[in-house]
């Protein structure tokens, strides 16, 4: 009496099985372009750090945490964790890692802002979208894993598909906040003035809704810098990789410093990006 009823039962699984047969069926070569557009940029972000040697690069890092946090020892800081980084040995590594977040984020920012203005300018859009960004954010990241690698199989590309869905709500949600706060008079008074809809949302409100916009570019940042180790179980390189062979070797000293690694670059990534909301506010 207490087991639930066997007679009710959706076939969820199933239908999505089927929808999923239908994509690799009739949607292989748009799958194809897209995978390649992604590998393309990935790739071009990843010759540019692997170029650009370690004691440019450095200092390049120093000087931007003096610039943009506005302080001389986050500079400092900032080349002292790198440092420690190319120490341990991982400097290639962390450049390829370097590179696949800055492309997940770059994609982001191309799908999330658009997404996100619509749903500022349409209580519709944010009521149909609101539910799909709480079960993004909720879903197991794992979960993006088995789409993605049907799509694309192994390797960098999809790794990237499957960041990108994770980190992409953060900045939609706070590109729609972002604007849906801003001053209700500001817009009002462009109005007034004869300014059309497209001078108000590019004029007036984007600027206003910087600082909450670049907070919503930070989030996405982060997370996608949480899916490297993820994203190393589907063939994309970098320090997750390294991680992920430290737990199947059991080897402690060396899952440490791969984790380190990417804890130092989550910490100068994080410092930089929220200096840009942190500028506008003031």
């Amino acid at each position: 009496m207490v087991d639930f009823p066997e007679i009710v039962n959706i076939p969820l699984a199933k239908w999505i099985d089927k929808a999923m047969d239908w994509l690799l069926l009739n949607l292989d070569p748009f799958f194809d372009a897209i995978g390649f557009i992604i590998l393309k940029v990935v790739l071009a972000f990843e010759n540019l750090f692997l170029f650009i040697p370690w004691f440019v690069l450095i200092p390049l890092a120093g000087l931007a945490g003096w610039k943009l946090v506005g302080k001389k020892r986050s500079g400092v800081t900032f080349m002292i964790l790198l440092f420690l980084v190319g120490s341990f040995g991982y400097w290639e590594l962390a450049m390829r890692t370097l590179s696949l977040v800055i492309a997940s984020v770059f994609f982001s920012l191309i799908i999330g802002i658009p997404l996100g203005i619509r749903m500022a300018r349409s209580d519709r859009a944010q009521a149909i979208m609101k539910p799909m960004m709480d079960a993004m954010q909720t879903m197991p990241s794992f979960v993006y894993l088995i789409p993605a690698l049907m799509f694309f199989g192994m390797g960098k590309v999809p790794a990237m598909f499957a960041t990108i869905i994770y980190a992409v709500p953060p900045v939609i949600r706070l590109t729609n906040v972002g604007i849906r706060t801003v001053d209700k008079e500001a817009v009002e008074a462009s109005k007034a003035f004869g300014a059309t809809s497209r001078q108000v949302l590019f004029d007036v409100q984007l600027p206003l809704a910087k600082p909450s916009i670049m907070v919503g570019v930070n989030q996405t940042t982060m997370m996608a810098l949480a899916m490297v180790v993820i994203g190393s179980m589907i063939g994309a390189k970098g320090l997750g990789m390294e991680v992920l062979l430290a737990i199947n070797r059991i080897e402690v000293g060396r899952g440490f410093e791969a984790g380190l690694s990417i804890v130092f670059l989550a910490i100068i990534i994080d410092r930089i990006t929220y200096s840009f909301s942190k500028t506008k506010d003031k």
